[in-house]
């Protein structure tokens, strides 16, 4: 069975991306999957100053390891001023320490959702352009605008944007799982 790492760049325990995220995970089938929380890997600031002197922490060595075992990552995206939180910068810093091609080159579906109508557009916009850097394929991404007009606690409520997240995990899973 593949593994899949879903992981939500935020440390709020009250985020609307991780509930995003969630409700995705609900939609793939016959799939490991890892939910990464980043509130269980508490890092210093990254400063080559403080790894110089005590190296890398042993919490990223674990999630670096944990990284290892995927076979694809979702990533629903918190957007604060327009890019990723300073917990989710500060743990790719961190990553990227151990191992410059953090996502392993594997198939990456990046999402965002914000209470805006762009639904955290810019921070998706930016990812997509910068994670290959790190070594993410990244097969498809998706913006739910308007978090609380779109969704309730039954998921998307719009049926458009639900049919969207439904293809575009589709086309995750294909990727993950070709027919053989």
């Amino acid at each position: 069975m593949k593994k899949v790492i879903t992981i939500a760049g935020t440390n709020s325990q009250k985020s609307i991306n991780k509930r995003l995220l969630s409700y995705t995970s609900s939609l793939l089938e016959n799939i490991e999957l890892i939910s990464i929380d980043l509130n269980d890997y508490v890092l210093p600031i990254y400063g080559v100053d403080f790894e110089d002197e005590n190296g890398i922490p042993t919490a990223v060595k674990r999630l670096n390891e944990v990284f290892d075992t995927a076979d694809g990552f979702i990533i629903a995206l918190a957007e604060h001023n327009g890019t990723y939180t300073a917990v989710f910068k500060n743990t790719l810093d961190w990553l990227s320490r151990a191992n410059m091609k953090v996502w392993r080159d594997k198939p990456t579906l990046l999402m965002a959702t914000s209470p805006g109508s762009r639904g955290g557009a810019t921070v998706l916009e930016a990812t997509v352009n910068y994670f290959p850097f790190l070594g993410a394929n990244v097969v498809s991404d998706f913006s739910l605008p308007s978090f609380f007009d779109n969704f309730s606690e039954n998921g998307i409520s719009n049926l458009d944007l639900k049919k969207s997240l439904i293809q575009k995990v589709q086309l995750f899973e294909q990727i993950i799982s070709p027919l053989e």
